[in-house]
């Protein structure tokens, strides 16, 4: 029965009902392109599928980039790594956070989960501190980032959500785009900050080089689109599977991403990307991502069709 009552797309926009604020911003979004859609509606990639699909990359140039007080005042190690993001899909800047800041950040988030202020969600996860924390609020938010990720989406880049991690993820290989999916498709980045030293041991992000230049496996692709009433019933391991399939049939290169305290990683909305096993439980692997979407655009969660809830803060 609960399985059946989480499939009703009705479950879904009557809870969105109450939730106009945050997703207002669709409105005058339905409006231009035409959707006959109310604010709290079910929404998926089939609603635009008459549409133009438009999935080409944001080119960043040099002299883009050139323009971001980030990357002026940044290693050229880290420099060469952006430079690269076209290619990778990804970039990496070391020492975004001083170790200082970093100490602080879980300091303080040490203290909301004693204050039982935030505490974990879907397993392991600590959904939106951003709303508790003005301290991570600030990073996230922080101009210097802004600028270059505001580069990088084509666009200006919108905080949406904040997940931090005690421990590693050990998520399994996946695409942003089928939890945070946008109209235009690729209207999504991630920012992921080591608070810890990060290794084999406690569970080391993974990801595929240039894997965010193939399609958008969304809903139709492993037959869970669901009907007017329902959304689909596939669980979401056959979405794993999916992807997993699609990385052996096309023999990708799989790379870890071993950083220190206060490392950054950005990655495009479509790069296959997860979480190693955490091997030694008796270490931490303190993380947070930070997500954003390209203001203007659609956001929706392709599985369950549910349009996302903004509250800004930028």
């Amino acid at each position: 029965m609960k399985e059946a009552i989480k499939r009703l797309k009705a479950s879904y926009a009557l809870y969105n009902l109450f939730h106009k604020k945050e997703l207002a911003h669709n409105i005058p979004v339905y409006r231009k392109l035409g959707l006959k859609k109310k604010y709290f509606s079910p929404i998926s990639s089939k609603d635009f599928s008459h549409l133009p699909q438009s999935t080409s990359l944001n080119e960043i140039t040099t002299h883009d980039l050139e323009k971001c007080t980030l990357y002026q005042h940044t290693s050229e190690e880290n420099k060469a790594s952006l430079r690269a993001y076209n290619d990778k899909g990804f970039a990496v800047i070391k020492n975004f956070l001083s170790e200082e800041q970093v100490d602080l950040i879980n300091r303080e988030i040490d203290e909301l989960l004693a204050d039982k202020k935030i505490k974990f969600r879907y397993g392991n996860k600590l959904m939106f501190v951003i709303h508790h924390s003005n301290l991570l609020q600030s990073v996230g938010t922080d101009s210097k980032l802004m600028e270059l990720l505001n580069v990088l989406i084509g666009g200006k880049a919108v905080l949406f959500q904040s997940i931090n991690f005690i421990h590693g993820s050990e998520q399994a290989t996946h695409s942003d785009s089928i939890h945070m999916t946008t109209y235009p498709l690729g209207g999504l980045l991630g920012a992921w900050i080591a608070l810890d030293k990060i290794d084999d041991e406690n569970g080391a992000l993974h990801y595929y080089p240039g894997s965010h230049k193939l399609p958008y496996y969304l809903n139709k692709d492993y037959d869970n689109e669901g009907n007017k009433f329902l959304v689909g019933d596939k669980t979401y391991d056959k979405y794993e599977d999916m992807i997993e399939q699609k990385i052996k049939e096309l023999n990708l290169p799989k790379e870890k991403f071993y950083a220190e305290k206060g490392d950054l990683l950005v990655w495009h909305a479509n790069l296959f990307h997860g979480g190693d096993p955490h091997l030694n439980k008796n270490k931490t692997r303190k993380s947070v991502v930070f997500h954003y979407f390209r203001e203007g655009d659609v956001c929706y969660h392709e599985i369950t069709q549910r349009p996302a809830l903004i509250k800004r803060f930028n």
